[in-house]
């Protein structure tokens, strides 16, 4: 058995390797910041240009991965986290500035005594390539499903379309939210990242650096930090991101299915990023209400 003074020893052995790694992890980052702004932040996936990022207004969309662990109950390199290092309170307040190009007239949600218990608020949306069940989790991300929920009690989804599907080796999503159909269009309003770009609040550098989008993940798009409006991403294929994209639910089996089929009838023209061959439009949207 190994005394005190060895474990001891061992821990600050593996202490100190996990610092040089992570010292190492930065200086790589920065080089690879650096060369993506040279080369303009594309990259090729399969002969084809990408552009990096889930975006929204004038940009385009994209996935990343995390730091290594500093203990044995860290977030694996690469992973997502699990959940929130600490729970919020009962309730927040969240802050909906104006901002961004209003596709469609819409309220702001309201503002303060934001639920944050509930992580399972479900949602149906009706498409015209079938159904797409959701649940939002309001635990990690409040103030984007108190915006959602909003938007859909508005009817501000109905008839939209679905006006982008990625279908490259490292990322696979379906883009909607944009009443104009462009990608440039939102509600008027904007508010910050949550969950998981809230957690690397000690560690920026990680944000920069990309994590595993699982399949089944429905998250907002954006057009850079804290611009989340309307538009959301709905992941149908394990992607690679960075986490400066807001995950505020999961889609059930049956809206995979139906993400499979438009994924399946591929892009227009037969790119890996454009308008979906099958085109998908929202005919509804709704919280189903207990």
């Amino acid at each position: 058995m190994p005394t005190n003074e060895q474990r001891r020893d061992a821990a600050k052995r593996k202490l100190e390797r996990q610092l040089e790694n992570r010292a190492a992890r930065a200086r790589r980052r920065k080089q690879a910041t650096i060369a993506a702004a040279v080369i303009g932040l594309v990259v090729v996936v399969g002969g084809v240009a990408v552009a990096i990022g889930v975006t929204r207004g004038d940009d385009d969309t994209a996935v990343e991965a995390s730091d290594s662990p500093t203990s044995e109950n860290a977030t694996p390199e690469g992973m997502l986290p699990a959940g929130r290092s600490e729970p919020l309170p009962e309730t927040v307040s969240c802050s909906y500035p104006a901002g961004g190009t209003a596709a469609k007239p819409a309220n702001a949600p309201q503002t303060e005594n934001v639920p944050t218990t509930d992580d399972n608020v479900s949602v149906s949306m009706d498409t015209s390539q079938g159904p797409i069940g959701l649940s939002l989790d309001a635990t990690k991300a409040p103030c984007t499903v108190n915006s959602f929920a909003s938007l859909a009690g508005q009817n501000y989804y109905d008839d939209t379309p679905c006006h982008r599907l990625t279908t490259a080796d490292s990322l696979k999503v379906l883009q909607c939210g944009d009443p104009t159909g462009a990608g440039t269009g939102g509600p008027g309003y904007q508010y910050a990242n949550e969950f998981p770009t809230d957690q690397y609040a000690d560690d920026p550098a990680a944000l920069q650096s990309p994590v595993l989008y699982p399949r089944g993940t429905i998250a907002m798009a954006n057009a850079g930090a804290d611009t989340n409006g309307s538009q959301f991403f709905l992941v149908f294929g394990d992607s690679q991101l960075p986490p400066n994209y807001t995950v505020f639910g999961t889609i059930d089996e049956t809206g995979l299915a139906t993400l499979d089929k438009i994924a399946a009838a591929g892009v227009e023209g037969g790119a890996q990023d454009g308008a979906p061959t099958l085109a998908t439009t929202l005919n509804t949207v709704r919280l189903d209400l207990a």
